[in-house]
């Protein structure tokens, strides 16, 4: 069966009232980016958006829709005349390409037109009828089929349909205002990425590097991750604003106890993101924290860390288990890079016995062993900005020199 065209449904967006229209308009404006250069046109109506595939493939439109949130799911669509004999033509055709083995089925039908000179019920019977005589595999069960042909008739024509995709969900990106990854090169920050997207907030990046404490490659593991976000993203593109914590590192090592140092590089960490997230236009900070994962994040070190700023913090990542974490990153196609083993600033020197229940009078008091406000103003003012797009190819283990020299001659350009 050739599927002309594919139906898209809004889940959530439907209940947003009178913002619903913008919400829909970023929608489409969504869905036009991810199929530019495709011969397909997107036809928008009050409740769904239709695509026409225009002889588009239609496994290279499913992996596209695959990338726009806001979408509750889809359904691919044959379109034809009203007539009763073309659609029972076409339902038959239709259900002929699934039903390989013995199954189950309904017809279900919907007439917009009520003109139309048979009821919905009347309509129901004679198709499903017409493709029970004419298929020995299929066996009508109306409370539990295995599969449910959908015809909905409007105008002069009819949409029919027998499968329905689970889409991102959520709101399309950007909807909510943006927000500032903390991007590690782990499998979690990610994932965090892609749930905020999910759920209307456009992204920018902030990753903390550390060369030559730590290598290139582990720079290198962020861009590609981000290569990966980006087809979530706007345009396929995201912002990355490369961090140099080498001082404010080694200043952490040379003066704060071992067991406090994860804690106070955290907030060191977010009060350099809370400056740039101002500058930025960010609304809040989004990082990959899952509570209870890891020392610095049980609820008494999240609490400590977060006492230096006035930023909200997202942690869409709060209750889930880790292996639910993985599985997400496996769907973004990120979890071979994120697992690679070059380890990012958090992770090279852990401490043996780190404090799980950090107090902030002692944070406060380790801090003022060293001029950190001047460390911290200074590496917000080398941080380095690129934009990254989903097919960048930028390598920096082929540059050969550190991080922070490469993006400066990147964003100089």
């Amino acid at each position: 069966m050739l599927y002309n065209q594919i139906l898209v449904r809004f889940g959530d967006l439907t209940l947003k009232g009178k913002n619903q229209k913008e919400f829909l308009k970023r929608l489409y404006t969504l869905m036009a980016e991810k199929m530019e250069g495709l011969a397909v046109d997107i036809v928008n109506t009050y409740d769904r958006i239709y695509i026409h595939l225009n002889d588009t493939p239609v496994e290279v439109v499913e992996q596209r829709l695959q990338y726009v949130s806001g979408i509750s799911s889809y359904s691919l669509v044959v379109e034809c005349d009203n007539d009763l004999n073309v659609v029972k033509t076409t339902a038959l055709e239709l259900m002929k390409d699934i039903a390989t083995k013995d199954i189950t089925f309904k017809v279900e039908t919907k007439r917009a037109n009520k003109n139309y000179p048979l009821t919905s019920l009347e309509i129901t019977k004679q198709v499903a009828g017409f493709v029970l005589a004419n298929h020995s595999m299929l066996h009508v069960d109306v409370h539990n089929p295995f599969v449910t042909l959908h015809l909905e008739f409007k105008g002069n024509r009819c949409y029919l349909y027998n499968t329905e995709v689970r889409a991102m969900g959520g709101y399309p990106v950007g909807v909510a205002g943006k927000g500032l990854l903390m991007l590690s090169g782990g499998i979690d920050s990610p994932v965090a990425g892609y749930l905020a997207m999910k759920q209307g907030i456009e992204i920018e990046c902030i990753h903390f590097e550390s060369t030559p404490l730590t290598s290139i490659e582990s720079a290198q593991k962020v861009i590609d991750l981000v290569k990966k976000m980006a087809k979530y993203a706007p345009h396929n593109k995201i912002n990355v604003h490369m961090v140099p914590f080498k001082e404010l590192h080694m200043a952490l090592l040379d003066f704060i106890p071992e067991s406090y140092n994860i804690t106070i590089m955290r907030r060191m960490m977010y009060r350099i993101a809370s400056r740039l997230a101002e500058q930025k236009g960010c609304l809040c900070i989004v990082n990959g924290e899952s509570v209870g994962q890891v020392a610095s994040q049980t609820l008494k070190s999240m609490a400590t860390i977060n006492a230096v700023t006035n930023t909200p913090i997202l942690r869409p990542l709060c209750t889930y288990d880790k292996v639910d974490i993985i599985s997400l990153s496996k769907k973004m196609d990120c979890f071979d890079i994120s697992i690679k083993p070059f380890e990012d600033c958090c992770t090279v020197y852990v401490p043996k016995a780190p404090a799980t229940a950090p107090r902030i009078d002692k944070c406060e008091i380790f801090e003022k062993s060293f001029d950190y406000e001047r460390l911290v103003t200074e590496a917000v003012e080398k941080t380095n900005s690129i934009t990254i797009s989903a097919d960048s190819d930028l390598d920096l283990s082929l540059l050969g020199l550190e991080v922070r020299e490469v993006i400066h001659d990147l964003k100089n350009k």
